[in-house]
C-alpha cells in the first residue's frame, strides 16, 4: 500500500491531484500581494519560487519574507523551492549556499515541504533529507529538463533514484518536442506508479502540448499538478480557475 503524504489536513497521493500554486514574486511588496491573493483562490499548496526573489542571497531576509508569507498564508501547506538556472529557474547560487539555505529553512519551522535537486552530489543530498527530515518536513526530490523529454526508462529510472534517496515525494518534468513524448512522460509515469513506486509522485509535460499531463495525474498516476494564479512559473501551466473543474470532470467520470 502506498504512502500518503499528509500535510496540514490535505491528503497528497489520495483522490483529485493536489493544486500547487507558485508565488513568484520579486520584491516583499509583490509577494504579499500574490499571498494575499492566493488565499482568495480554490488551491491546495502552494510553492514560494524563491529563486524569483531579489534578495535570495540573504538568508535572514528570505526568512523575514517567508515569515510574512506564512502569517498571510497560516493553513495552507507551504513548499520551498529554489530552482536553479539549470533546471529552469531565475537565477544561480554556490552549491554551498544552495544546501545551507534548504538546511536552515527547514529548521524554521515555517514550510511544510523542500523541493532539493535531484541531480546534485548524492551523498549532499542524503545528507540534506535527512537534516530536513529532523525537522518534520516533507522533501519534494525533483528532477526538470526543459531540453527534452528522456526514454521511459531514464524518467522511471530518476524517479526510483528520488524515492530510493528519500524523497517524500519523486518529482518529473519534461519538455516534449512532440506528442509522442508526452505519451512516454505519460505511461512512464503509469508504470512508476503500478510497478515501483510506494509514496506519491508527481510528473508532468510542459508547454502547451503536455497539457493533457496536468490534468490526467489521478489516470496516471501523478499526486500534484501546478496551476497558474497570475504568473506561470512553468511552460504549460493552466490557469487555476480553469484547473479545478477540468480535474472535477475527470473524477466523477473514473
Amino acid at each position: 500500500m502506498k504512502k500518503i503524504v499528509t500535510v496540514r489536513g490535505i491528503n497528497i497521493g489520495e483522490g483529485l491531484p493536489k493544486i500547487c500554486v507558485p508565488l513568484v514574486g520579486e520584491t516583499l511588496m509583490q509577494l504579499r500581494e500574490e499571498a494575499a491573493y492566493l488565499e482568495t483562490v480554490d488551491l491546495d499548496v502552494v510553492e514560494w519560487r524563491v529563486d524569483f526573489f531579489e534578495h535570495v542571497e540573504d538568508c535572514e531576509k528570505v526568512i523575514e519574507v517567508l515569515s510574512e508569507i506564512r502569517e498571510l498564508l497560516p493553513d495552507i501547506p507551504l513548499i520551498f523551492t529554489f530552482r536553479s538556472t539549470k533546471e529552469g529557474g531565475q537565477k544561480e547560487i554556490s552549491n554551498t549556499y544552495y544546501f545551507e539555505l534548504n538546511r536552515t529553512i527547514a529548521e524554521t519551522g515555517l514550510v511544510d515541504i523542500i523541493d532539493i535537486e535531484l541531480f546534485n552530489d548524492e551523498k549532499k543530498v542524503r545528507s540534506l533529507v535527512e537534516s530536513v527530515h529532523l525537522s518534520n518536513v516533507f522533501v519534494i526530490l525533483s528532477n526538470h529538463d526543459f531540453d527534452k523529454t528522456p526514454a521511459k526508462e531514464e524518467i522511471i529510472s530518476r524517479l526510483r533514484k528520488a524515492q530510493e534517496l528519500d524523497g517524500d515525494l519523486p518529482k518529473i518534468a519534461v519538455m516534449p518536442s512532440s506528442t509522442t513524448d508526452v505519451l512516454t512522460l505519460l505511461d512512464a509515469t503509469n508504470t512508476m506508479h503500478e510497478q515501483y513506486a510506494d509514496r506519491p509522485i508527481i510528473t508532468m509535460s510542459m508547454a502547451g502540448k503536455g497539457v493533457i499531463s496536468r490534468l490526467a495525474g489521478e489516470i496516471f498516476g501523478s499526486a500534484i499538478t501546478f496551476g497558474a494564479a497570475q504568473k506561470a512559473s512553468a511552460p504549460g501551466q493552466v490557469p487555476v480557475s480553469e484547473l479545478r473543474n477540468a480535474l472535477t470532470l475527470i473524477h466523477s467520470n473514473l
